[in-house]
């Protein structure tokens, strides 16, 4: 006979994204639309495909900030019947959405930039430099402003990378512009775009895996099952624990289930506290049994 025991301590993360953040974000989203406009505009009357290629960028960095307000909002919701775990891989969805248009781009800008080194075309240097001075302005402030939360939340991280990916760009089509009105050089023009290009697409596949793993139920790289197991063991009358299985439910919240011999009336208390204090697995379920198994502690 067996009994089941669930203990849920919510804890408070500080790495959450405010409310104010997400106000300005959808202020950031307005501006980098127009901002992408403009440099469409702006590429098509000067013939420079990097700046056109800075203004698809900026168009999915404008995407990539809507998907992260909305990914937040929707986060955020409560539990429902169908949805009991909630809705907190809302973000880690919409970050996977930004790390597909992240990669897109990528590779639309590299086609874009390699056409252009093969056949160079004359392009108004003065007209790109002005646009892209205004546009590093824009992404400047827009990457400050997901810069905060980039470091906890993939979601904005993502956000983070598109508007760091686009102030470099941008900077990069302003050498491109001057290098145009001051050596007639360009070619350098889609040098720039490649570049921008290959940054994209290194920073899609270095996030891809992370992404994947939470999407897949993946134990979290920094908890070891082993180590675990041993510490669940070292409660006083835990004979053995079996049937383990953790996985992060969203980018800061790891559930835990196991099954735990043990005739402790108190251990599956202790182990709940044990699992928050050491490993910060705050949800956890334990199943104990009475009866005797194979899979003891001494394995």
């Amino acid at each position: 006979m067996s009994e089941h025991h669930h203990l849920h301590n919510i804890n408070d993360h500080h790495h959450e994204v405010s409310a104010k953040s997400v106000k300005l974000l959808i202020l950031s989203f307005v501006i980098n639309m127009l901002l992408s406009l403009a440099e469409i505009i702006g590429g098509i009357i000067s013939g420079s495909v990097a700046l056109i290629g800075d203004a698809l960028h900026n168009t999915s960095d404008a995407l990539s900030i809507l998907i992260a307000v909305i990914a937040y909002k929707i986060g955020h919701r409560k539990a429902s019947i169908k949805y009991t775990y909630g809705f907190k891989r809302a973000e880690i969805i919409g970050g996977f959405v930004n790390l597909i248009l992240l990669f897109i781009s990528g590779c639309y800008l590299l086609i874009e930039g390699i056409e252009r080194l093969i056949s160079p075309q004359h392009i108004d240097g003065m007209l790109i430099v002005i646009i892209s001075v205004l546009a590093l302005i824009i992404d400047t402030a827009t990457a400050k402003i997901s810069h905060h939360h980039a470091h906890h939340n993939t979601n904005m991280r993502m956000v983070f990378i598109h508007n760091l990916a686009d102030a470099l760009g941008s900077i990069g089509v302003i050498v491109s512009g001057l290098c145009v009105m001051w050596f007639g050089v360009y070619r350098l023009d889609g040098i720039i775009a490649l570049l921008i290009a290959a940054y994209m697409i290194f920073q899609a596949v270095v996030s891809f895996p992370k992404i994947v793993n939470i999407l897949m139920n993946a134990a979290p790289e920094h908890l070891n099952r082993d180590e675990i197991i041993k510490a669940v063991c070292a409660v006083k009358g835990v004979r053995n624990v079996h049937h383990i299985h953790v996985w992060s439910v969203s980018e800061h919240e790891v559930s835990l289930e196991c099954h735990v011999e043990t005739d402790n009336q108190d251990a599956v208390k202790e182990i709940s506290q044990l699992l928050a204090e050491k490993f910060d697995i705050h949800h956890s379920t334990i199943q104990t049994e009475t009866g005797h198994n194979c899979h003891d502690c001494e394995l």
